[in-house]
């Protein structure tokens, strides 16, 4: 049996020097064995179907094959399509109503306890807010993710401590969930 995938890789192709062309990482997916390998965009989604291993495993493949090809370690999230389309229609917040770039979803690479987020004083920075989900959280910013306090509050590194994390706005994740179930 295949499984459908969307491999999240954080932090490339936003400037500097870790650029991965989307040519060469659907090349090197498919000499990993994946087959109906398709990216979107320019940032880091590329989706697969495989008849072998899981999540976690295809993440750990995928982070050593780009450092191999490519010569720089980037982090990898893999999700399943069940997984994508559980945390679209988990949404709590009116994704219909919003645009695209007020609404964000933060996949983790681990399950995350509302603990490590409970310093933050949502209300301090309303009206943007957050709530958590099953390895994710959701971020409604109402002026963008560019403006957002409560982003730059989420994305410290002792709130993140152990996990990787990556962010995706709702066309992506709309767009994820369609890919990976067709």
């Amino acid at each position: 049996m295949t499984t459908t995938y969307a491999a999240l890789l954080r932090g490339i192709n936003v400037g500097g020097s870790r650029k991965v062309p989307m040519a060469d990482l659907r090349t090197l997916l498919e000499n990993l064995g994946h087959e109906g390998v398709r990216t979107y965009l320019q940032s880091g989604q590329a989706v697969f179907t495989s008849g072998h291993g899981d999540e976690r495993s295809h993440a750990a493949e995928i982070t050593h094959a780009v450092e191999r090809h490519f010569g720089f370690g980037v982090d990898v999230i893999v999700r399943d399509h069940a997984y994508l389309k559980a945390i679209a229609d988990a949404c709590p917040f009116p994704a219909a109503e919003l645009e695209a770039k007020q609404l964000h979803v933060t996949y983790f690479s681990e399950p995350v306890a509302p603990d490590r987020f409970a310093e933050i004083d949502q209300a301090a920075y309303l009206p943007e807010e957050f709530r958590l989900g099953d390895r994710a959280l959701y971020l409604y910013a109402p002026n963008g993710l560019g403006r957002s306090k409560l982003a730059e509050h989420l994305s410290k590194p002792r709130l993140n401590k152990g996990l990787i994390a990556t962010s995706r706005n709702w066309n992506t994740v709309a767009k994820l969930v369609e890919m990976t179930g067709a």
